[in-house]
């Protein structure tokens, strides 16, 4: 499995601070934040009223109304992201010259179709059973942004989703990685997409006092590692990445972004939404990312921590990266993109790995926004408020999930 050798040549993102690539890149390199009122409904009764909700975004430009319809959407998100990266990898929307049962798909969200269970349960409430849609369930299940995507291009290798909250696109890449190693596919079109932005998402986490409350403040709202963060701010979007063993893409000539070399993931086994106060089970899932790529924690040059801008997940975060690289975590650059783009749950792991393989590509690490007070349990160089300019080699996503559950994949720039 390990002669095999598995690179990025693929990227694509919708999100609150650009609908492609190069613009997400553009808007966290020149620290432009998304988040802003919620615009979509009433949440003058909500605790927390802000969002950084996808902008100028029509579904139309890549599909017939109809076949919206038929879909909720995160599905939208994760079809338009998927677009682009098959189109940045060079490959043909009918995967024209390759085989399409080495081609497989998982792209996953951590609570799939939401806004489309909110509007059927008013109709059922409202106008009757009778009147609900025959197209519920397969619009609300998560695994149909994978199954979209597959039969979109016609891709029949291995196909499924995961759902770990928000590290359900982490360990979707990372299960992709060992796809590939292992031999069951040449190609895994794979990240994660999100659209809870609605009544009923909003309620959940309000209920639950975890997102910020500033929202006469949106654009300073999401605070990571910050003494003064009092919780995330929530976003949307996807992101989606081309996953391909090495001398697949090389006999193509595809462009390489960056290799993909790591994967870990643990358990806490502590609590339903809390991560565990020591950060021990997210040490261990950095500890066996490390371990599969061979590399000493001091070998790594940048993490971008899952940085939620809760002040648990921050707290026990650090402890984690201090637990794993010792003296080397007051050396490394951390940031939490967070900052600028909200928290888009289960699609989170796909941009993030998407900043690490740019941070690599073009040797800039984008900033920790509005980082100003600090914290003495975050007293990492989590590069506030602008982006520097640095040769990155190495380069570690961590994503952590309701459920204990943690995601970490390590990236490097690529070499033959």
């Amino acid at each position: 499995m390990n002669d095999r050798r598995v690179v990025i040549t693929g990227t694509g993102i919708i999100s609150c601070v650009g609908n492609s690539v190069q613009e997400f890149w553009d808007s966290l390199v020149n620290c432009r934040s998304g988040i802003g009122p919620v615009t979509r409904f009433d949440v003058s009764k909500y605790r927390t009223r802000i969002a950084g909700e996808v902008k100028n975004f029509s579904i139309d430009k890549y599909m017939s109304s109809k076949e919206a319809r038929r879909l909720d959407m995160f599905c939208h998100y994760a079809i338009a992201a998927a677009d682009e990266a098959i189109k940045s990898a060079g490959i043909s929307p009918n995967l024209e010259g390759l085989d399409p049962t080495r081609v497989g798909v998982l792209t996953s969200s951590g609570i799939g179709g939401m806004q489309t269970f909110e509007q059927q349960c008013n109709i059922l409430y409202n106008r009757g059973p009778d009147k609900s849609s025959p197209l519920l369930i397969p619009m609300l299940i998560g695994d149909m942004a994978s199954g979209s995507i597959s039969m979109r291009y016609g891709a029949k290798g291995p196909n499924f989703g995961i759902v770990s909250a928000c590290a359900s696109a982490c360990h979707s890449i990372g299960e992709s990685l060992w796809i590939i190693k292992r031999g069951d596919a040449d190609i895994m079109i794979t990240g994660g997409a999100e659209a809870t932005v609605s009544p009923i998402g909003f309620a959940g986490f309000c209920s639950m006092r975890a997102m910020s409350e500033r929202n006469d403040d949106p654009l300073r709202a999401s605070r990571p590692f910050d003494a003064q963060r009092d919780g995330f701010v929530m976003s949307e979007g996807s992101g989606v990445v081309i996953l391909e063993e090495l001398e697949h893409a090389r006999k193509r000539g595809a462009n390489i972004i960056a290799e993909l070399i790591g994967y870990g993931t643990t358990a806490d086994a502590y609590h339903i939404t809390s991560p565990a106060p020591d950060g021990a089970g997210a040490a261990q899932a950095i500890r066996m990312a490390l371990g599969h790529a061979k590399l000493r924690p001091d070998e790594i040059d940048y993490i971008n921590a899952h940085g939620t801008s809760t002040p648990l997940n921050d707290k026990f975060e650090t402890a984690a990266i201090k637990s794993v690289f010792g003296q080397h975590a007051h050396k490394l650059n951390i940031s939490s993109t967070k900052g600028m783009t909200g928290h888009a749950l289960g699609a989170a792991g796909g941009l993030e790995t998407i900043v690490c393989a740019l941070s690599i590509k073009n040797g800039i690490i984008p900033p920790t926004l509005n980082y100003e007070n600090p914290d003495p349990d975050c007293d990492l160089n989590y590069t506030p408020n602008k982006p520097i300019e640095r040769k990155i080699n190495t380069a570690v996503n961590i994503n952590l999930g309701f459920g204990g559950h943690n995601a970490v994949l390590v990236l490097r720039s690529f070499t033959s």
